[in-house]
């Protein structure tokens, strides 16, 4: 027997998670790290993004509390303004503003807006919706991206896991237990921490973008329904 083959029975087995570790290859502990890494980062977002929109739900129900209680939009506004600052009353703000800035159409009636000034105006509260949606969607992409690449990297770990198994059953020139063990149990550690990453990340990627989906669908319905408010009160 050979004396790298001799090393390699002395070598004591790992009987623990953390054995494991400890007597794993430089590019195993490597890929841990990594993955460690993703953990947290992971968690960091989606502490972050649930504290984000349960604030921008709270906003939203004081916001829409003191508009439903106004009898005319320059009430409302009057009720809104010393709110504390959400997508809702930016939108209400930047549209009131845009509003206030366009000159009534003189071949209209009453002094109201022209179809194009009334276009023009919707395009201006979607521009602002877009942009209040892109503002909630930000984070997320890193938790998809996380969900996405920890699983390969624990499939990296299990073929790095394997070729050591084959390297140790070379060496011990037999395909016994205690050439397989170590390798094979390399290969488990990565998986099963790739997929403890993974998993968290996608469920809440998932959580936060339907969360998302309704956030955009809400504001866009709150548009709409300034735009009639405007045209109930004869200001369109």
């Amino acid at each position: 027997m050979s004396l790298l083959a001799a090393a390699v029975l002395q070598t004591p087995l790992p009987r623990t998670a953390w054995d494991m570790v400890a007597h794993a290859t430089i590019a195993t502990k490597i890929i841990l790290a990594v993955l460690l890494v993703f953990s947290l980062a992971s968690w960091i977002l989606i502490i972050w993004k649930w504290i984000q929109f349960r604030r921008v739900h709270l906003l939203e129900e004081e916001f829409l509390t003191q508009v439903a209680q106004a009898q005319h939009l320059d009430e409302a506004y009057k009720a809104v303004i010393a709110l504390a600052d959400s997508p809702y009353l930016r939108v209400f703000r930047h549209g009131m503003t845009f509003f206030s800035g366009l000159r009534p159409s003189s071949e209209i009636p009453g002094g109201g807006l022209s179809s194009a000034q009334v276009e023009t105006l919707r395009l201006v509260l979607e521009k602002e919706q877009v942009g209040e949606r892109d503002n909630m969607a930000h984070g997320l992409v890193w938790l998809a991206i996380i969900a996405s690449v920890s699983p390969l990297l624990g499939l990296m770990g299990t073929v790095v896991g394997v070729m050591d198994a084959f390297v140790g059953i070379s060496v011990m020139g037999t395909a016994n237990i205690t050439a397989v063990a170590p390798g094979i149990a390399e290969a488990l550690i990565t998986t099963v921490s790739g997929l403890a990453v993974a998993i968290p990340a996608v469920i809440a990627y998932n959580y936060f973008a339907s969360r998302l989906g309704l956030f955009a669908g809400e504001l866009q319905g709150f548009a709409h329904e300034f735009i009639g408010a405007l045209a109930r009160e004869g200001k369109i």
